[in-house]
């Protein structure tokens, strides 16, 4: 697997760092003042990539929270672009009046922040918030509004620290190019 890699673009350290960083701003802003009572949050990752960003963001919220789930498939197979968001699979509690923090992994075309957004205000959300470990340098990432991004990274296809290709590298604990031999279906 080592040998599928061309380079590290974000180390883990860097990963940990950032994703420090992040659980404070959200901490920070999802704490209400004294006089009022707790924010109800419910945290919603976008599955598979972004369940290891969201078990370690996760794990440095110091505050009560539900966890609801979906999954959404954007790159099917050995794909290395966006075929299209959809959603494959919820799981979701009642969010009538819940503060949601929706969790993806990549922002590249916007298709899932829009898609997931909707369904989540659709389900009563009495507000939702986005948060991306990454975002591409391309028009239609920058023109998605997002509450908080990781890490702003190249046009370029990446794997590992959840991020996958065909299924593979997931376990990463960086976040990889990988070489063309790979991504061409030559390995």
């Amino acid at each position: 697997m080592h040998r599928d890699i061309e380079r590290v673009l974000i180390s883990q350290q860097q990963i940990a760092r950032r994703v420090a960083e992040l659980a404070a701003l959200i901490t920070a802003d999802h704490t209400p003042p004294k006089q009022e009572g707790p924010i109800e949050l419910t945290i919603v990752p976008v599955l598979t990539g972004a369940m290891i960003f969201c078990a370690d963001l996760i794990r440095q919220i110091p505050m009560a929270m539900q966890i609801g789930m979906m999954t959404v498939s954007s790159y099917p197979g050995r794909s290395v672009s966006t075929q299209g968001a959809q959603v494959v699979a919820q799981q979701l509690a009642d969010l009538r009046g819940r503060h949601v923090l929706l969790l993806d992994d990549i922002l590249d075309s916007g298709q899932t922040i829009r898609l997931v957004t909707s369904v989540l205000r659709e389900r009563g959300a009495a507000s939702v918030r986005t948060c991306v470990l990454l975002r591409k340098d391309r028009p239609a990432a920058r023109d998605v509004p997002v509450d908080y991004v990781g890490f702003d990274i190249p046009d370029v296809f990446v794997v590992g620290y959840g991020l996958d290709f065909d299924n593979y590298y997931r376990n990463l604990p960086d976040i990889v190019t990988l070489n063309g031999r790979v991504t061409e279906g030559r390995a």
